[in-house]
């Protein structure tokens, strides 16, 4: 009898192979029927095929096949590459056809979802049907530079700090908000939940508390390990706050709980949405804060944590710092990767214009935090917005903090005024964003050529079809600032 695909091609370590003994006993206590088999677009989005439970104890050791159209696509279901001609558009031979590839189950990933029954959830791995890595895997790119990482027996440690909008439904959908590939229907119609501008109000907070308590719940039950929920400024802003794991996991968790708020809410009646700016009139903006730290692979110890009372940061520490500084511009394009993103670069709004640090300070990019002898000590990066690609946005920081530690770099002095610091500029939109991406030689050589080329031509076809509606609209045109092609866009996607 022939080996299987996982076996056959060395995808899987004995760790992973020891996970399904646990996947058995979870299966058999919560009755699991079907399971959904994720993967993440280039978008971030979670993709999913639904396969009975006998499909997917075959796909552990087969794979399961789907084709490449999730990553053809803008986000508006647009494909962008010519698939049906050789190359498929992108000059690969294997990408000619929109051919099969073969999702591989991660079986650590596996867990029950909470708010349907008998359904569970995993997240899967791309390859090409020969076994080989799928070019366009984000979670690749993530593992790739963990293990980079490794080999100095290091990890990134990811904290989760992010904000999104609750609304409630007004109506379902109907014709108006159906579109067609390349074109979104209108946003639906929702309603706020509370007045807002009461930051941390507890009487405001309390108008939602059933539906809180139902997404701390499934948090919980998801093995999410939430710290806090708070009521923002804006109406219906909240702000979700998860303790601090290695970086794959805190990817695959971000997935998850941006999928899972969105179902959970819209079970409940209400719309959840991770648009960075959300097109109502006076609603403020969402960001995605990454805080991150370096630590010891084999004892979890923090590299970051200074010596001596006089440093703020360890030797390694500002090493990272300095190449998160040195590679902001190049990197934005994965921490904020939509056209409405770049609302929040503004001067004076608890967000960074330009690649300026700081201690304990959040007008900086970068704000450190911890000292000696503090075993949290760690930088929070406050560039993302919460639409970010997870695996993307996390890999980019390795890839700019090693950059910074193999040339032992060292950060610029500390800007106690750093929207007044003279430090290089932030892109102000999506396109210098991808224009720098493009033109950067550390990413092309970390994430390689037909990734990055692929990902510039993927954003910049978005980027088009904004500009074509802005030539004929006002750029504020659905209110707030917003134009009605981003309240389309965007809202609903994410």
């Amino acid at each position: 009898m022939s080996s299987g695909f996982t076996e056959r091609h060395g995808l899987w370590g004995e760790q992973a192979a020891s996970h399904v003994d646990t996947i058995k006993n979870t299966i058999t206590a919560v009755r699991t029927r079907m399971v959904r088999m994720v993967w993440s677009d280039s978008h971030g989005q979670a993709r999913a095929k639904l396969v009975p439970l006998r499909i997917f104890w075959d796909a552990l050791e087969d794979g399961y096949t789907t084709n490449v159209a999730t990553f053809t696509l803008d986000s508006s279901g647009g494909r962008v590459f010519r698939s049906f001609v050789r190359g498929g558009g992108m000059d690969l031979e294997e990408m000619t056809g929109s051919p099969n590839i073969v999702l591989v189950p991660d079986p650590a990933t596996f867990r029950p979802l909470p708010w349907t029954d008998g359904v569970a959830w995993v997240m899967c791995d791309e390859y090409f049907t020969d076994g080989k890595p799928f070019h366009f895997s984000s979670r690749r790119r993530l593992k790739e530079q963990a293990l980079r990482l490794g080999a100095q027996q290091t990890s990134l440690t990811v904290g989760l700090e992010v904000e999104w909008y609750l609304r409630r439904i007004e109506a379902d959908y109907t014709e108006e908000n159906t579109g067609a590939p390349g074109q979104r229907g209108r946003a639906i119609e929702t309603l706020p939940v509370e007045p807002g501008y009461s930051y941390h109000s507890e009487t405001n907070m309390d108008l939602i508390q059933p539906l809180l308590n139902e997404l701390a719940e499934a948090y919980e039950l998801l093995g999410i390990p939430l710290r806090s929920i708070e009521n923002e400024y804006g109406p219906g802003q909240i702000e979700c706050t998860f303790a601090a794991l290695p970086a794959l996991t805190a990817a695959d968790n971000f997935l998850l709980f941006r999928t899972a708020t969105r179902q959970i809410c819209r079970r409940h009646g209400y719309f959840a949405t991770f648009m960075c700016k959300p097109p109502f009139d006076g609603y403020y903006t969402s960001g995605w804060h990454l805080h991150q730290s370096l630590s010891h692979a084999a004892t979890g110890e923090n590299l970051c944590t200074p010596a001596s009372g006089a440093d703020v940061f360890s030797p390694m520490g500002r090493q990272h710092l300095a190449g998160l500084l040195n590679h902001a511009a190049e990197a934005t394009v994965f921490s904020t990767p939509t056209v409405n993103g770049y609302q929040r670069f503004k001067p004076n709004s608890l967000a960074p214009d330009r690649a300026a640090w700081s201690y304990d300070h959040r007008g900086a990019m970068l704000r450190v935090l911890g000292g000696p002898d503090d075993p949290a000590t760690r930088v929070e990066n406050r560039i993302g917005e919460p639409a970010a690609n997870p695996y993307l946005f996390m890999a980019s920081q390795i890839v700019c903090g090693l950059a910074g530690i193999e040339a032992e770099a060292e950060p610029w002095e500390a800007d106690p005024e750093p929207y007044e610091a003279d430090r290089p500029m932030l892109p102000t939109n999506l396109g210098d964003a991808l224009d720098a991406l493009d033109k950067s030689a550390l990413f092309r050589e970390q994430f390689g050529d037909i990734f990055v080329d692929y990902y510039v031509a993927l954003k910049r076809a978005e980027l088009a079809r904004y500009d074509a509606y802005i030539a004929d609209h006002a750029p504020d045109d659905a209110g707030n600032g917003v134009s009605g092609w981003e309240r389309d866009e965007y809202l609903d996607f994410f």
